[in-house]
């Protein structure tokens, strides 16, 4: 008799382990399928200060560890895997991964998304040398001290004004003559005396000496190049998330995004969209926890409702 549980989550994140905590201490059969490692994009971060209870910060990768130990304190279980396929139509649903079927009342979906590379060959050795790709995260490494911010969209240019709080100078290069961004962004970083801007330029290489010390750009109008310095590079050219196995399955937004709101609740019963994966506001960790516990509370009342 093929084993159903009570809950799969896909994804192993924040949003997905806090799912798994409070999911697993409701007393729900509980699974996590993660395709890598505890902890998500969180795991690629040096030093988190913005969650709150570790007041000299936490490096995510532990962070991820430790909640994965909460939820399996519980009894919720880890299966390395990645999901291929899904059935979400019936009862139960049904997920096919690279360990074969699984079957589950309900699921919690967490994958997460990640952040768009320039795609420069290499790029992904240079994170946390000196590339990033969280302001938020890592900006504070660079008090007092020059960084470059990649884009020109809300996200970029929210990174700029942030990292101008903390940063000597903050120079933005963006590939077109004006911003993409939201006009509410744009008046307060042009008044921030410490903002440069390198417009229609596009970083088409890496100075490295053991860590990025600067971006070759390139201008897109005469082709003429040159050697931008700097202690810190940020890339903040969008995200992609983590959706591609659930077209024509899931409502998705124009970027991907699945469609749920604060309660996580997707357009099917008893399939929940939790963390960064989801259309929100703000996609930090704090928020990612949060709609785990909202999740997981769901999914409880669904199955008692199942009866």
């Amino acid at each position: 008799m093929e084993h159903i549980y009570d809950t799969i989550i896909i994804g192993g994140g924040p949003a997905g382990y806090t799912a798994a905590l409070y999911a697993a201490r409701a007393g729900l059969d509980t699974l996590v399928v993660e395709r890598l490692s505890p902890g998500g994009q969180m795991a690629t971060t040096d030093i988190i200060d913005n969650y709150p209870g570790f007041e000299e910060g936490i490096d995510g990768f532990t962070l991820g560890m430790k909640m994965q130990q909460s939820a399996e304190r519980f009894g919720a279980v880890t299966q390395y895997a990645e999901v291929t396929s899904l059935d979400l139509s019936g009862n139960p649903k049904r997920l096919e991964t690279t360990d074969g079927l699984l079957l589950a009342k309900t699921v919690v979906i967490a994958t997460g998304a990640n952040p768009a590379p320039l795609g420069i060959p290499g790029e992904d050795s240079l994170i946390g040398r000196g590339l990033h790709y969280c302001a938020h995260c890592d900006g504070r490494f660079y008090k007092g001290k020059t960084v470059v911010v990649v884009g020109g969209g809300n996200s970029a240019v929210s990174d700029a004004l942030y990292l101008s709080r903390l940063a000597e100078k903050v120079i933005l290069i963006h590939r077109r003559d004006t911003l993409r961004a939201t006009k509410i962004y744009h008046e307060p970083l042009m008044k921030a005396e410490n903002v440069e801007f390198l417009w229609k330029s596009q970083v088409v290489d890496w100075v490295v000496d053991k860590r990025i010390t600067g971006a070759v750009v390139e201008n897109k109008l005469t082709g003429t190049r040159q050697t931008v310095n700097a202690d810190g590079f940020f890339v903040s050219i969008g995200r992609k998330p983590a959706t591609d196995f659930l077209k024509d399955i899931l409502p998705l937004d124009e970027k991907g995004y699945i469609v749920a709101g604060e309660d996580t609740e997707t357009g099917i019963p008893g399939v929940y969209a939790v963390g960064d994966v989801r259309t929100k506001l703000l996609r930090q960790v704090v928020t990612a926890v949060g709609d785990g516990a909202v999740a997981a509370h769901l999914a409880e009342e669904y199955i008692a409702r199942l009866g």
